[in-house]
């Protein structure tokens, strides 16, 4: 019984001194920095939304060629500024987002504006946030990037 006891002591210390909790946000605070992101996207505030992320973060994203693209905060400023000037209106609507595992946040919306020919898009788009220590590490972003009328 000793040994027992012993052995259920050292495994609980084991387990209580190597498995220290880095990421202390929890998935409603990584729920409410994505909801946070798509405010700042939403009234166009791009350095407010590329602050959300690190330093230099990694994308997947058609806009940007094919596999992981790493871009600093400054990059997603530019991007986003220069896609403002081309739609002015720019706006995501969140559908729905899917809270996923420890550090991710799927999230389901549409992007819409209006060009200055006054031709009008609307694209469904699904991106998995992934979030450690508070800021977004990495946005994969998924979307039909085929031009209509393509065969």
């Amino acid at each position: 019984m000793k040994k027992l006891l012993t052995f259920i002591s050292v495994t609980f210390l084991l387990f209580a001194c190597t498995n220290p909790k880095e990421n202390t946000m929890t998935k409603p605070d990584h729920e409410k920095l994505v909801k946070q992101y798509f405010e700042h996207f939403n009234k166009h505030e791009w350095t407010k939304m590329a602050n959300l992320y690190t330093e230099t973060a990694e994308f997947k994203d058609p806009s940007l060629g094919p596999g992981i693209v790493k871009q600093t905060r400054q990059q997603i400023i530019d991007k986003y500024s220069q896609l403002n000037e081309v739609f002015p209106d720019l706006h995501d609507e969140v559908i729905q987002t899917y809270p996923s595992g420890e550090n991710h946040v799927i999230v389901e919306f549409v992007s819409s504006g209006t060009a200055p020919d006054n031709s009008k898009f609307e694209l469904p788009i699904c991106t998995i946030f992934t979030i450690e220590k508070g800021m977004i590490t990495k946005d994969f972003t998924y979307f039909d990037n085929f031009e209509e009328g393509q065969d």
